[in-house]
């Protein structure tokens, strides 16, 4: 029976999870960019840590955000950032975290209960931080790094929407009925989403592309039908590196979709932005993207083949090899610009399943002639197991 789950602690979903790299809240948005690009995740924590005091309470070094690089190429969207970019990197990092809402992660005691956890979940924490076990060697091993794991002598992971989504899956046979359910019969379909038409600036979505990222949702492109043509999703712009702020700034919501899709952009796009940027006199934006994007233009006289494809912008970050081109490719290394759908007649667990192959946090709900109906989120799904689970309490 469900019951059985209400037994289950939060260090339980944590057996096996990674340290957190972590960095300090007295960094620039330079130092996050190098963190994030060497970085195996898509995310770096962030900091507050006063190792003046003898204490080594919790509340001496505690976490207090996260940041991706999508915080850093709405941040550099910014007006004021356009001319110079370089001098914006400069900028301390807690710009960044202005941009994030307060209470996204939270620290939780590894006794808390799986009923605790999604409790937070649902009053707005994305990642939850859970302290580990630290051995002596990797103390030592600690010693020297740049982007340290350890805090007053402890080592902390997270856990995120997806890993309780994952937990819950792998015992969804315990749920009765429930996964079996449409999502429009359990009425967790959201109407309330970011939407931008295809031909629209891609400058006037920025906004809504830093919401989506706060929410773990997207921005949904429509027609003028209101027929879903794809979207600009926060988990794909993450893939990306900075200079994608200069598509952002320079194309149409269309263009940009072709311009961060894992095929890479076309060349005529990258001259677009080019031209673009050259009419608006953004000379520092131009620089920096003529010289990240200069290899990707091939000369005239270059006789590759149909098959190789352009050069992806994620190419340009030495991620440990997370970026690099390949005829076969995972959700989550490189994701396209084309939207992850369902119907309002799938079932709960059908959408569970589609949501965590892809590695995203939702999934679009369309109607037979891909006429856009809303969007269920992890956050929906999770209420409709709260529900049963206090049911079991």
């Amino acid at each position: 029976m469900a019951v059985r789950l209400l037994g289950y602690e939060v260090a339980d979903l944590c057996l096996g999870k990674p340290p957190l790299r972590s960095l300090s809240v007295s960094a620039t948005v330079g130092d996050a960019l190098v963190a994030l690009k060497t970085s195996e995740d898509n995310y770096i924590s962030v900091w507050i840590c006063d190792h003046s005091s003898s204490s080594k309470s919790d509340e001496t070094c505690r976490c207090i955000g996260k940041i991706c690089m999508v915080n850093v190429i709405c941040f550099l969207c910014m007006e004021k950032n356009l001319s110079s970019p370089s001098s914006a990197l400069k900028s301390p990092v807690s710009v960044l975290l202005s941009q994030v809402p307060v209470g996204l992660v939270r620290h939780v005691e590894p006794s808390s209960s799986l009923l605790e956890a999604i409790d937070l979940i649902l009053q707005g924490a994305q990642n939850l931080v859970v302290p580990i076990k630290c051995n002596s060697r990797r103390k030592i091993l600690q010693k020297s790094s740049k982007s340290p794991t350890i805090h007053n002598g402890r080592e902390y992971c997270w856990l995120t929407q997806e890993d309780v989504i994952r937990f819950l899956l792998s015992s969804i046979g315990l749920f009765s009925t429930i996964p079996a359910l449409s999502i429009k019969k359990l009425g967790i379909i959201s109407t309330e989403f970011s939407a931008v038409w295809y031909h629209s600036p891609a400058s006037a979505a920025a906004g809504a592309i830093s919401d989506s990222l706060a929410e773990q949702t997207s921005v949904a492109v429509v027609d003028s039908d209101g027929i879903l043509v794809g979207e600009i999703s926060p988990f794909t712009l993450a893939c990306c590196d900075e200079t994608v702020a200069a598509a952002i700034t320079t194309l149409s919501a269309g263009d940009l979709m072709a311009y961060i899709d894992c095929g890479g952009p076309p060349e005529d796009i990258l001259r677009v932005v080019k031209a673009r940027l050259k009419e608006r006199n953004l000379e520092g934006m131009l620089e920096e993207f003529t010289l990240s994007n200069s290899s990707d233009i091939p000369s005239n006289s270059s006789s590759s083949s149909d098959e190789e494809a352009l050069p992806s912008p994620t190419t340009l970050l030495p991620r440990s090899g997370r970026y690099s081109r390949s005829t076969s490719y995972s959700a989550r290394m490189v994701r396209r610009s084309e939207a992850i759908v369902c119907y309002p007649g799938s079932s709960l667990v059908a959408v569970m399943i589609q949501a965590i192959a892809h590695r995203v946090n939702y999934v679009w709900v369309t109607e037979e002639d891909c006429s856009l109906v809303g969007i269920v989120t992890f956050s929906n799904i999770l209420e409709v197991f709260r529900e049963h689970l206090q049911s079991m309490a």
